[in-house]
């Protein structure tokens, strides 16, 4: 594997693939890896000949008092990760190589709606930073394809529509949430928990399972199954973020027509912001 820290030299390097009509794949991410980042890379190998992963913690989806400075930043440990997981280049920009005329003036890429509800609500601006920098990743890489996980559902919807709506020639393609043997997600974030958040932290994955099987049982009033849902999980010690029963296919609130549904949470556990979904189909 071999790492690029330039977006010139990233293009030289790629354009000799693609002579060569190799197919290429992207893998965005902001480091600090974990299975679940492994588990993508693996996709996209199975989907491609080239595969490229990026690492840039990207200052414009972090808000006022994140954890962008504190962040952790663990290239060496990353770079043998992903040669072990069958990644051919690594793209490691500064960030003076991504945005060189300063933040403040960078074009922002917005997806209007869906970015400001759920975690855009919690989190004014993170889509629109998301947005902008995995634009900006697909204009550099060009890839094929590009593979997000599914943990971060939201997310993912969010890229495929900008996708749709610019008419990016990109595949985007989900990949399951990576667990635990208890139950978490997988997130970089788990590291700000301690050894007695750790057993709290699957509670949330508890939690979603018990309402989709109230919903699978019958019941269909999900303001209540909402309600009893942060009870549950402030009583665990968590946090209220959010805790959503949406229609899968626009996130809005879900109704009784709904066949297609997702439940969305967020839940605060110590230091650590703990996210995940499940999906329902009636």
């Amino acid at each position: 594997m071999k790492t690029i820290h330039s977006i010139q030299e990233l293009r030289a390097t790629l354009q000799a693939e693609r002579a060569k009509g190799k197919r290429i794949s992207l893998v965005p991410t902001m480091g600090n890896l974990h299975e679940g980042h492994l588990q993508l890379v693996r996709q996209a190998d199975g989907c491609s000949d080239i595969v490229v992963a990026s690492i840039f913690v990207n200052p414009l989806q972090f808000g006022a008092n994140e954890d962008l400075d504190s962040y952790p930043r663990t290239l060496e440990s990353d770079q043998e990760k992903l040669a072990g997981a069958g990644c051919d280049y690594l793209f490691a920009p500064s960030d003076a190589e991504m945005y060189p005329n300063g933040r403040e003036v960078q074009t922002q890429v917005e997806v209007p709606g869906i970015s400001n509800i759920h975690c855009g609500a919690s989190r004014p601006g993170h889509f629109q930073g998301v947005a902008t920098v995995v634009c900006k990743l697909f204009g550099i890489v060009q890839p094929d394809v590009s593979v997000f996980g599914e943990k971060d559902f939201q997310q993912l919807m969010v890229i495929r529509r900008m996708v749709e709506s610019l008419y990016l020639p990109v595949e985007v393609q989900g990949a399951p949430i990576a667990r635990n043997e208890q139950g978490l997600a997988l997130s970089s974030r788990n590291g700000y928990l301690s050894a007695e958040q750790l057993e709290i932290a699957p509670t949330l994955q508890r939690t979603l399972q018990e309402t989709k099987a109230q919903i699978l049982g019958g019941r269909r009033d999900y303001t209540q199954l909402e309600a009893e849902a942060y009870s549950k999980l402030e009583t665990a010690g968590f946090s209220r973020d959010f805790y959503n029963i949406c229609n899968a296919s626009n996130l809005l609130p879900a109704d009784e027509t709904c066949r297609h549904l997702v439940i969305l949470a967020a839940a605060p556990l110590g230091g650590a912001r703990l996210i995940d979904n499940i999906e329902i189909e009636l």
